[in-house]
């Protein structure tokens, strides 16, 4: 039963975030095999001056092991 959290910066419309979703529960259920019914995505907005703790930090960086796609900004720029 796959769970996908989207974190992101405020500002995106909800129609923006409607078809990210979309496109992420598609794209699991056809390379997992899963069935609608099994695949969920929630988005989180997360202000820019909160990202380093809230995020980059706890997701990021003390996860670097799992991560199959690393950010390419410059953590120092946040």
């Amino acid at each position: 039963m796959p769970h996908v959290t989207v974190k992101l910066w405020p500002g995106k419309s909800e129609q923006q975030k409607a078809r990210l979703a979309e496109a992420i529960a598609k794209d699991v259920m056809e390379i997992l095999h899963y069935g609608e019914e099994s695949v969920s995505v929630t988005m989180e907005e997360v202000k820019s001056q909160d990202w380093l703790e809230k995020v980059y930090k706890p997701d990021i960086q003390n996860k670097w092991d799992k991560l199959y796609k690393k950010p390419g900004y410059d953590v120092n720029e946040l």
